[in-house]
């Protein structure tokens, strides 16, 4: 197993990449991380089920995250996370040409990739999304989201707390706690980076019947941050996913109790498109 660092300048910032590429490489994978995190926390559990199958994986750390430039919890544009997204794919193409190529993204990471897909129509072997942020599972308070439509036009890079509950990424305890010590984890969030995301999630849910390439979909029943009906809404709409659902499940699904299930419902899924 071999694993190499790069980066690239966009938007005015270094973004930082990861490739890990088995001996004999089936296929690549771009990994795409949720909010106020990084790529780094999908080393333990999710990456060794990739490469398991062959698949190169590159990850990153997105504008304003982890190891990478920018303002912490901004972003220019939501145009802007679809270009960085762009340009770890072209690095992904020249990594492994001629692969089957996937899209693999969590939370926003999720929210990305199915409008990555739905925007772009590039020809992919196939999407992963998890957890993916169509739709919060909670209203925001009134005020707040007030506020933050007024600083979208006068200060759309101030940054607010969350209001994220570390408790609802995973039913363990010990996932719980790793979060909360984990010192990249940023908790707040600036209107730029709020509202567009968002919004986009509405934008793909109302044109999910133009996804035009294979997608799985997962999500827990008990996802205390996004909301699992929305998920359930868009494979609705789509003509060619399959869904799976984790009763009981929280947020961060490889974290959480029922992460075995999960990760070999993947395997599954992958073997059968490889």
């Amino acid at each position: 197993m071999q694993e190499s660092k790069f980066s690239f300048h966009l938007y005015g910032s270094e973004i930082f990449g990861c490739h890990v590429e088995p001996k004999v490489v089936t296929g690549v994978v771009v990994l795409v991380h949720g909010f106020g995190e990084h790529s780094g926390r999908y080393k333990a559990a999710v990456i060794p089920i990739l490469t398991d199958l062959g698949l190169g994986v590159v990850t990153y750390d997105n504008i304003g995250h982890g190891k990478s430039g920018g303002k912490r919890g901004h972003c220019p544009s939501y145009e802007a996370l679809l270009d960085i997204l762009a340009t770890v794919i072209d690095k992904a193409k020249e990594l492994h040409p001629k692969k089957p190529l996937f899209l693999y993204g969590h939370s926003m990471g999720g929210n990305l990739v199915l409008n990555y897909a739905l925007r772009r129509k590039e020809d992919f072997a196939g999407i992963i999304a998890t957890s993916p942020y169509l739709r919060l599972a909670f209203k925001p308070p009134k005020w707040k989201m007030f506020l933050g439509k007024m600083l979208l036009k006068v200060l759309p890079s101030v940054t607010l707390p969350s209001g994220l509950d570390a408790n609802g990424i995973s039913r363990n305890p010990e996932e719980v706690t790793k979060y909360q010590n984990d010192s990249m984890i940023y908790d707040a969030v600036s209107p730029m980076y709020s509202f567009p995301v968002m919004d986009a999630g509405e934008w793909a849910l109302a044109n999910a019947h133009t996804l035009n390439c294979e997608a799985l979909l997962l999500h827990g029943t008990r996802d205390q941050i996004i909301d699992h009906t929305a998920t359930i809404e868009f494979h609705q709409k789509a003509s060619n996913t399959t869904l799976k659902l984790y009763e009981g499940g929280y947020h961060e699904l490889h974290h959480d109790l029922c992460k075995e299930a999960m990760l070999e419902d993947i395997h599954k899924w992958l073997k059968e498109r490889i």
